[in-house]
């Protein structure tokens, strides 16, 4: 039997500014509620089930502090005001961020909660907000309060706390004590969750896993340079060199997950899954037996070890544990499988519970049985918390199938990492690790950009600066160790990801702060003031449109071939992968669609990543609801799509080729269109009738259609 091992990733950034001890994002309360305590108490109903967490240092700690008022939550110093007192900044800040959280399974469902957020706007503007906040009542902004907090709380608790099930049926009219009562609640379950990760660990269905403790890019914290190996040539920052501090993470990072736990962690999830050779030294030092990566990075070692490999790895080489070496240090390794891991934190939710489940089963099936034996170790570790929002049941269903499915079935068993080792030795050597993060394999997210190499330049003065205070004996002890705390807070991987254009959110200029604030703190410590320069934003407040709107008329006589730049210019522009945030997906069917249209047709040009064997589905949304519909692998050149209309008749129309990219002309009329008016489309990929990606994810692309005339009504020299 092959061994099923999921390790489900629960992290946060460290959102508290030590200087006023406050929290200043609800992240870690918010999810405890909901994704933290859901993920261990469901595994309760299957007592033979064993499963792995990473649990990341810097989260614990953050639960830890919340959990005994060591650090105030400024949203839940928010929630908790009287709505009667709350002060023109404060309802301001309640009309921006209460209603961050997944709309169509978390707010549309309940009548109030969608008549606030429609009374407010779908968008926000805050000079708009300050005009209108005169309408709002004291009672609408209490039933806010009490809506934020009360959708977030997930299944469990309110399986735990069945009030919760009665005010979300009352919906609306709450009062400040049923308001007060929801966070009560918030604060009893954080203070749960420590101890039921440790209960699940001592009843041996869990083990337990950490990362280095503020979640830093290792390998760039030992060697900012080490990432010219997986990145030639790109402009990297000045030279961070500081491989005590990587030590220092891992180091603290056993420390405290021993006081949680009650004994020292066996494995590691390297941060992003980043590694190098030379923490391999730094993993063993610090009593890691295991660390986990991506396959990628594997395939690519492989490919170095051409005396065992030839270069060629088979793909089955993966289904195993795996003895690394550097010099005299050696410790073990398993590497995640990309596919599976990736379908469930992305596509599961797309698809019904049972054909999501089944799909997943299916291919762990065939995994196992292709396996020599059918023995062998099939990693699926991926994000534990961030998913759960998308699942209308917050995932409930799909985990329910899988775990009943795996513990039913005969060819395969679920295992915690240390177990399948211990029962699976590894027998294969990697002697010439790569160098790079599970994404993409290299580490282009957080560093090689110019904000990001700023930030890095300042992180890397600041080090300095408070390496020289320490040697010339000018701190105390500890003034030493909290200087260093937040030495350790700013090298976090969490303020990279969001420095560059790889992503971005509505609160890039929070971390922003938080990242500097964290620098500057350290010549506070040392009873200097902090340099001009921290006071600077890094990040460039972008806020970049979802895509390109058409500029003017695009005719085509559909070839499948990019043979002209100019066949497109003007047409409007949607590149895949622009909604990302705290969530990456690593591998995609699409790149770009374009569109645009002339006096009788829409144009569409969908630009494959790789040509694959799945459905491309075209939905649109008005005036007339239809769908087309073709398989991307069975034509090459001229084809026809398939078209349904509102009232589901099926027709077929020889409009579409593909050669280098698929292009199709959908007549206007087809569509109930002629004009002016509004297009609204997304693209979907299907695979084995699953959904698999959805372009744009959350809302259509949407554009007025553009006339014969524009382009003399917008000249220009």
């Amino acid at each position: 039997m092959a061994h099923a091992v999921f390790l489900w990733h629960m992290h946060q950034p460290y959102y508290v500014n030590p200087a006023s001890r406050t929290a200043l994002m609800p992240w870690v309360r918010l999810h405890a509620v909901k994704g933290y305590l859901d993920m261990v108490s469901l595994i309760e109903e299957f007592p033979r089930l064993r499963v792995n967490f990473n649990m990341t240092p810097v989260l614990l700690l953050q639960i830890d502090q919340l959990a005994n008022n060591r650090v105030h939550d400024l949203w839940m110093d928010w929630s908790r005001k009287a709505a009667t007192e709350l002060e023109e900044h404060e309802r301001l800040s309640i009309l921006e961020n209460f209603f961050k959280i997944h709309t169509d399974n978390l707010v549309k469902p309940f009548p109030r909660y969608w008549e606030l957020l429609n009374k407010r706007g779908l968008s926000f503007d805050r000079d708009e907000a300050r005009r209108e906040m005169r309408y709002w009542s004291a009672q609408e902004f209490l039933d806010l309060q009490t809506w934020f907090n009360l959708a977030w709380c997930g299944y469990t608790a309110e399986r735990l706390y069945p009030e919760l099930l009665g005010l979300k049926k009352k919906g609306r009219h709450f009062s400040e004590s049923e308001k007060l009562r929801v966070l009560d609640i918030h604060q009893e379950i954080l203070r749960k969750i420590i101890p039921l990760y440790r209960a699940a660990e001592e009843r041996g269905q869990a083990e337990i896993t950490t990362t280095p403790f503020f979640h830093p890019i290792l390998p760039l914290v030992y060697d900012s340079n080490l990432a010219e190996r997986c990145m030639p040539g790109r402009e990297l920052p000045r030279r961070f060199h500081w491989p005590q501090d990587a030590a220092a993470h891992l180091e603290l990072a056993v420390a405290q997950h021993k006081e949680f736990f009650g004994r020292s962690p066996r494995g590691l999830w390297p941060s992003e899954g980043s590694i190098a050779p030379e923490i391999i030294p730094l993993m063993q030092q610090a009593g890691i037996q295991y660390f986990c990566s991506d396959e990628e990075n594997l395939f690519r070692s492989l490919a170095h070890d051409h005396a065992q490999f030839g270069g060629h790895p088979d793909h089955l080489e993966l289904f195993q544990g795996w003895v690394v070496k550097h010099g005299d240090a050696s410790t073990q390794a398993i590497f995640r499988e990309k596919p599976l891991s990736d379908f469930i934190g992305f596509m599961a939710a797309k698809n019904s519970a049972p054909d999501a489940a089944g799909h997943l089963l299916n291919h762990l099936r065939n995994i196992s049985l292709a396996l020599p034996e059918r023995r062998g170790i099939i990693p699926l570790i991926l994000d534990g918390e961030n998913a759960w929002e998308t699942f209308a049941d917050g995932g409930q269903g799909f985990l329910r199938s899988i775990y009943g499915g795996i513990l039913s079935d005969p060819v395969l068993q679920s295992a915690t990492i240390e177990e399948a080792l211990a029962e699976l030795p590894p027998c294969r050597t990697v002697s010439d690790l790569h160098t790079g993060s599970w994404i993409s394999s290299n580490f282009d997210i957080w560093i090689g950009e110019d904000e990001e190499n700023r930030a890095w330049n300042l992180l890397g003065d600041t080090r300095e600066f408070l390496e020289r205070q320490m040697e010339g004996g000018h701190l105390s002890a500890e003034k030493r160790e909290e200087a260093l705390f937040e030495i350790y807070a700013a090298e976090g991987s969490d303020w990279f990801w969001w420095y560059g254009p790889d992503f971005s959110t509505e609160n890039d200029a929070l971390f922003d702060d938080l990242f500097r604030q964290h620098l500057k703190n350290v010549y506070t410590l040392c009873g200097q003031l902090p340099p001009a320069l921290l006071e600077e934003p890094i990040t460039a407040m972008r806020v970049a449109p979802l895509y390109s709107r058409p500029e003017r008329p695009v005719r085509r006589e559909v070839s499948g071939r990019r043979s002209s730049y100019f066949d497109w210019m003007g047409a409007g522009c949607y590149v895949a992968g622009s909604e990302q945030g705290a969530m990456y997906r690593s591998e995609r069917i699409l790149k770009e669609i374009h569109f645009g249209n002339d006096s009788e047709s829409l144009y569409l040009r969908l630009d494959p990543l790789l040509w694959k064997n799945v459905a491309v589905r075209i939905e649109f949304h008005g005036p007339r609801h239809a769908a087309l519909e073709f398989a991307l692998e069975s034509f090459v050149g001229l084809a026809s799509y398939r078209w349904t209309d509102a009232s589901g008749t099926v027709s077929q129309h020889r409009a579409l080729a593909a050669l280098e990219v698929v292009e199709l002309a959908v007549p206007l009329s087809m569509l109930g269109l002629d004009g002016e008016e509004i297009v609204r489309f997304q693209v979907k990929v299907l695979e084995g009738g699953l959904e698999r990606e959805c372009y744009p994810e959350r809302v259509p692309i949407e554009f007025n259609l553009t006339r014969k005339d524009y382009a003399l009504e917008h000249w220009m020299v």
